[in-house]
């Protein structure tokens, strides 16, 4: 029952297991189900439509082939155009929802709310004219005392009736609003599972995520309110008929008055809906770039680039603003018209009723019976311009989803799988696979089963293509792919999901452990286990962020393993692992040794050394295949193939170890986070760990101080967050937002409120007086003067009633400002135990709360507070008694308040926290989207959305059962309002006059809806309040301290280690352990070490993303940890291990700040050797970067990373194996353009091929955070070392020896 969940909130913080489960009629399976069959109904009689259209249009223009040759996206528009999409197919998926089952409830919420929507119109109108009655029985001083107890009774029974209708008629309606929600979210996850690559282009995660959160909520809102689109008519009418018998043609004026507001409203609507298009643009394009900054936020804290993002950040949000500002005077202007409204009907028709006639008076009861009336008409004359504003708002919705839902969908007709004896995957002629700019044309292969087959080829060739087309990813211009068996696919860049490690491997399968632990061993990933906090178990962060890159590789390789399919696409999956691991995973999984020997395996690699050991070879230039055969039959035909590798292979041919270890490019993206794997067992992001509220201290993570790191609690997977905080909002929070509005401003509003409910309660207090003239002059006639008078006042005092509050768009400035530049400037181990989803939360739906819902909360809440106290003070004066019933009732009302509040809060709390799952389960889905294609996994990911969805449901419906609650105990405390007040009338019957007793029955009838009203706000008010404390919850670290470092500084390039120890998290091991050296100026040092040995953790350092432990780094003399972040990182230059691009233009990418002039631009790239492809671009340096770089080759990026440190020209180079995913050419180019370009800057390399630092001045060995051998390569060669150990294991001495 509702009451003990409500109680069981008051005593305890509720879990989800306390919250009831839902029907299988109410999951999202159901209702989705419902939705799809009626919308491909829809969608089939749109594309009859949409035929007998183009015929008609065909036979007007005698043209027989006009309608074959239409492109299937402009098919894609115009069915969008005929069809009205989701209202319709919502409208009948509710309608017919669920006939099978016996209730039939959802087709019953429609009929049923609206047949309760009808008998509380009635109830409503009947209780309005009660107090008629009461007045003539404390009129007449004949009347038998039983007819006011009956009276007062009666008036009492209809008060209770009319809440009881109410408030089912609300339950049913919001039912079905979840209903609609979750059927919209299932829609729009499904499509995303079925999206083309072309149409996914066009909209960004943060888009769908916003059509998701904004657009489905808009449509919840709709069906909430979409009874009011008849009742509302319904109500104004019977109103007026009512009307009528109280004051005849008179209330005609009154009508006249309500018509002449129509178009003033028309006006204001369609004002408002051009500003919500183009705010909605606005917001999506701010959380697009928003997504970006947190996917690429390293990057952004390496270069401090982060003021030029804020700067891109605030320049959106100040259109925002700018257009919320608008709206907003839009909403004030109309809730000025809206509250003088009932006013002014009511001065008209009292001012033509006392001046057409003479003999008209007003007297009490007719005055007061009509104010009533004109009160019923109060209600849906203000929800009418809510209900349109908020069906133009979901009619902007609509287009959003139909433009999205009605999107390509992956054509994979191209993929055929019909037998061939003896083949396995081939394209019988040439298949013309077009995607931009890496264009295949015109490439035909064909495939032996079991056999293991090379792709190679220089960067932007097309080799991750031809891929992406064997997996159906790719537009299909001519020809066709013949597949036959299941497909694993194994990315360039590893996709890791936020579960744990097993869960990440099994990938949905069944387990069976033999063959588990086989695929571990083989994908040398027992090693790693043992480093993880609790075995395989462990918790993978989002995007793998605890894991190195070499480990994300080996996981995304061994799911492939195991899932144990026919072919195996592997697109360049050594290229990030060491050297001697790339032997191992070749020996033991890829090679002809290996677990796959009998698999039909498609192997991208830039690496050579292994191509001898491969069944064939296909070399891809400029999109076609140039050559393919066997390694020897390629030597033989001399052709580019063999030239390549003379250049490339000339230091093997010595080295017979070598051949096998892959020097060539084995290893790639490499474990430049190996320390990771030793020095961050905590580091897991279990999603919503904590309660989504931005009590982020449950994680351990107070980020009140600055830099300071806390252990992050390590949930098993089954608990699910709690996510309730016991504690109320705390009143500081208040104070905050008010703060942020300002004192002036706030003091403005309330002021001007205060002055609208005096001049109320004055109206009200004039128009008793002027009532009681009719027993003054009962025989006489009424003089003129005395008239005008009572009409002037009247009419002065309700002008001033109108309420034209506009709480400030100042708020929403300071807290986005705020929360822009804390999030910019925390330390980067926050993103490390922060999961993405709940930091876009913060900026899609706080910032939106705090734009849009808190200053409506606000209004309401402060417009029904002081009608409740003018109300009671009105009765009060009419009925001394009363105030000595006020008590009681107060502390009742008190304490029903207190008890739904802190169980609303929670419930609300929970909503939160159960909602960010769906966005961060949304995010990972679509970044995997090929993968989970790959696999066939489209069934098993849409489940776990539906059971996402479904739990998040489960706490709405909660909520809005306690709502309900709620609201029938407050009505029930204004239904004794309005007998007391009644009650007291007649007992004091006698010295009462009929005006007075006519105001206080009139007030008492408009308590029960505002005390109904104030509890939902002060409870809407506290649960929006909390995005205030969500976003304050976020503080930053010192920027830019006040000592700066001198001009020019670093100028020598001189670094100093002394004694330096650094540890992830306080409750950590030591990463680095007391390391001393000195590099000095311009020297070249390269580093090295196994996995985990702490080669990151020394780059991490010298940026400062982690802060020492103990011992200082001297750069140039200057201690660094005594200047501001920004001035540091501004002059040291990295070029990262992960190539990260941001939506823009490329100039944007080099150059955010445009800083250096065109001519230096066009330098760094051809230095970068891109100075040819970008001037090929129709656009050059204004060429467009699509979200994360998606339109350039993983190589291209990791050259664009080169052209910013060129760019930069700091006196510190960093190289964080930077040279992973680009072919040996371009590495040599790149090796070659570094030593020249930074031949008089230091340079740090960390590197896992050997070969690249060959000709370093010095080598630094780490191992466990210390250094064990720091000398140059020759001397520890010759010293039989660890150095020289890794070298043989590359198979480097061999080499050296041959050369002496």
């Amino acid at each position: 029952m509702p009451h003990s969940m409500v109680f069981k909130g008051y005593r305890k913080p509720l879990e989800m297991e306390d919250l009831w489960d839902l029907k299988d009629k109410d999951k999202t399976k159901t209702i989705s189900a419902i939705l799809e069959k009626n919308m491909k109904t829809m969608v089939k009689k749109a594309q009859a439509e949409m035929e007998k259209r183009k015929r008609k249009k065909r036979l007007r223009e005698n043209d027989p082939d006009h309608g074959s040759n239409m492109s299937k996206a402009q098919s894609q528009d115009i069915l969008v155009l005929v069809n009205p999409f989701p209202l319709l197919a919502l409208v009948s998926c509710l309608g017919r929802v669920s006939v099978a089952t016996p209730v039939r409830i959802l087709s019953l919420c429609w009929s049923g709310a609206s047949c309760l929507g009808l008998s509380q119109s009635g109830g409503c109108l009947m209780g309005r004219s009660a107090p008629r009655l009461l007045i003539a029985f404390v009129s007449d001083p004949e009347a038998f005392a039983w007819q006011g107890y009956l009276y007062a009774t009666l008036l009492f029974l209809a008060a209770l009736v009319q809440s009881l209708c109410l408030q089912q008629h609300f339950h049913l309606c919001f039912q079905l609003g979840i209903s609609v929600r979750a059927s919209l979210t299932a829609a729009i996850y499904k499509k995303a599972l079925t999206v083309s690559s072309a149409t996914r282009k066009e909209s960004t995660v943060g888009e769908t995520v916003n059509l998701m959160s904004a657009d489905a909520q808009r449509f919840m809102d709709m069906a909430n309110f979409i009874h009011q689109l008849w009742s509302c008519p319904l109500q104004i009418v019977l109103s007026i008929v009512f009307l009528w018998m109280e004051l005849g043609p008179s209330v005609l004026a009154g009508i006249g008055v309500m018509v002449l507001l129509i178009p003033i409203n028309g006006f204001l609507v369609t004002k408002a809906k051009g500003i919500q298009v183009r705010n909605m643009k606005n917001k999506d394009e701010r959380m697009k770039i928003m997504n970006e900054i947190l996917n690429g936020i390293k990057i952004l804290k390496l270069f401090a680039w982060e003021p030029s993002f804020e700067k891109r950040i605030k320049e959106i949000r100040a259109r925002e603003l700018r257009d919320l500002l608008n709206f907003s005077y839009l909403q004030s202007i109309s809730i000025f018209v809206f509250s003088c409204a009932p006013f002014l009907v009511s001065l008209a028709s009292f001012a033509v009723y006392v001046l057409v006639d003479e003999n008209n008076i007003l007297d009490a009861q007719k005055a007061f019976t009509a104010i009533s009336l004109f009160n019923v008409l109060r209600f849906p004359m203000a929800m009418l311009p809510m209900v349109i504003s908020s069906l133009v708002q979901t009619n902007v919705s609509t287009e959003r989803l139909e433009r999205y839902l009605g999107g390509e969908d992956l054509d994979t007709s191209a993929i055929h799988h019909d037998p061939i004896s003896g083949r396995q995957c081939r394209s019988p002629w040439p298949v013309q696979l077009l995607t931009w700019p890496s264009c295949l044309c015109s490439v035909t292969l064909d495939i032996t089963p079991g056999s293991l087959v090379a792709v190679v080829g220089a960067v932007g060739s097309g080799k991750s293509s031809l891929v992406s087309a064997m997996l159906g990813e790719m537009e299909n211009i001519k020809g066709h792919i013949n597949i036959q068996g299941s497909l694993a696919y194994v990315p360039q860049q590893a996709w890791i999901q936020n579960a744990t490690l097993k869960d990440n491997i099994l990938f949905g399968s069944e387990l069976d452990e033999a063959r588990y632990q086989q695929v571990l061993k083989a994908c040398a990933l027992l090693p790693d286990l043992e480093l993880l906090p609790a075995g395989d178990q462990t918790e993978i962060g989002e995007k793998g962020i605890n894991l190195s890159g070499g480990q994300k590789q080996r996981v995304s390789l061994a799911r492939a393993v195991y899932n144990n399919a026919d072919i195996y696409l592997l697109d360049d999956p050594l290229s990030a692992v060491d050297a001697h691991v790339g032997k191992y995973l070749f020996d033991h999984v890829l090679g002809p040794k290996g677990l796959l020997q009998k698999k039909t395996r498609i192997l991208v690699t830039h690496s050579i050394s292994f191509l001898s050991q491969v069944d064939n070879i296909v070399v891809l230039v400029a999109g076609a295949v140039s050559e393919h055969g066997s390694y020897s039959t390629l030597l033989a035909n001399r052709g580019a193939f063999a030239q390549f590798l003379n250049s490339y292979g000339a230091q093997e041919k010595d080295a017979p170890d070598e051949k096998a270890a892959g020097t060539g490019h084995a290893t790639g993206l490499g474990q430049a986070k190996g320390a990771l794997a030793l020095s961050k067992p905590a580091r897991i992001s279990l999603q919503g760990s904590s309660s989504d509220t931005g009590m982020d201290q449950q994680q351990g993570l107070p980020l009140c101080r600055p830099l300071a790191l806390h252990p992050l609690s390590v949930l098993p997977l089954a608990q699910y967050p709690s996510g309730s905080l016991p504690s109320p909002v705390k009143f500081s929070m208040y104070l905050r937002y008010l703060r942020a509005v300002g004192w002036g401003f706030s003091f403005w509003v309330a002021m001007s409120y205060l002055a609208q409910y005096v001049a109320f309660v004055g109206t009200n207090l004039w128009l008793s007086a002027w009532t009681d003239d009719a027993q003054l002059y009962l025989n006489q006639t009424y003089p003129p003067g005395q008239r005008d008078l009572r009409i002037g006042v009247f009419g002065a005092l309700g002008v001033a009633q109108g309420e034209c509050g506009n709480t400030g768009d100042a708020a929403s400035r300071v807290m986005h400002q705020r929360l822009l530049s804390n999030i910019l400037h925390v330390p980067m181990s926050f993103f490390d135990t922060t999961p993405t989803g709940r930091i876009v939360n913060r900026f899609a739906k706080d910032i939106f709360t705090v734009d849009e819902t808190i200053p409506m909360s606000f209004r309401s809440w402060l417009s029904c507070f002081m009608a409740i106290i003018s109300t009671l003070l009105m009765i009060s004066l009419a009925t001394p008694f009363f105030a000595l019933i006020i008590i009681p009732l107060g502390i009742f009302y008190y304490f029903v308040l207190r008890f739904y509040v802190s169980t609303s809060r929670q419930l609300r709390r929970l909503d939160s926290v159960t909602r960010s799952p769906i966005y961060s389960h949304f995010g990972e889905t679509v970044s995997g989207l090929s993968v989970i294609r790959a696999y066939g996994h489209q069934e098993r990911f849409l489940q776990q959305n539906e059971s996402t969805v479904d739990i998040n449901q489960k706490s709405v419906y909660s909520w809005i059962v306690s709502n309900r609650w709620l609201a029938i105990r407050l009505e029930f405390v204004g239904s004794l309002v309005v007998f007391f007040s009644a009650l007291l009338a007649v007992i004091s019957k006698g010295t009462l006059e009929g005006g007075i007793v006519g105001l206080s029955i009139s007030s008492a009838l408009n308590v029960t809806q505002t005390l109904n009203w104030l509890v939902r706000m002060s409870s809407e008010l506290e649960t929006n309040i909390v995005a205030v404390e969500r976003i304050h919850e976020y503080t930053k670290a010192p920027w830019v301290t006040g000592k700066r470092p001198p001009h020019g500084w670093p100028s020598k390039g001189e670094i100093q280690f002394i004694d330096y120890k650094v540890r992830y998290r306080p409750e950590l091991e030591l990463v680095l352990q007391g390391i001393t050296c000195d590099i000095r100026s311009t020297e070249k040092v390269g580093v090295v070490g196994r996995t985990g040995a702490g080669k990151s953790s020394l780059t991490n350092c010298l940026f400062r993303v982690l802060e020492a432990a103990g011992g200082t780094i001297m750069i140039d003399g200057l201690d660094i940890s005594m200047i501001g972040l920004h001035d540091l990182r501004q002059n040291l230059t990295i070029i990262p291990q992960d190539p990260v691009l941001f939506s823009g233009t490329l100039r944007m990418n080099l150059d955010p700040f445009d800083q250096y002039p065109d001519e230096e631009v066009w330098k760094a790239l051809e230095l970068a050797h891109l100075k040819t492809y970008v001037q090929d671009l129709p656009e050059g340096l204004f060429h467009l970067v699509s979200e994360g770089g998606e339109n350039l080759s993983v190589g291209q990026r990791q050259l664009v990373c080169l052209a910013r440190a060129l760019l930069r020209k700091a006196k510190i180079l960093i190289l964080d194996e930077a040279t992973a995913a680009v072919d040996l050419e371009t590495d040599h180019l790149i090796q070659t353009t570094i030593r020249s370009e930074f031949a008089n800057c230091t340079v740090l390399t960390i590197a896992h091929r050997l070969h690249t630092i060959m000709d370093s001045n010095r080598v630094m060995v780490l191992q466990a955070g210390r250094i064990v051998e720091y000398n140059s390569p020759e001397e520890l060669l010759q010293k039989q070392g660890l150095f020289s150990a890794m070298a043989k294991d590359a198979g480097i001495i061999n080499a050296q020896t041959t050369v002496l």
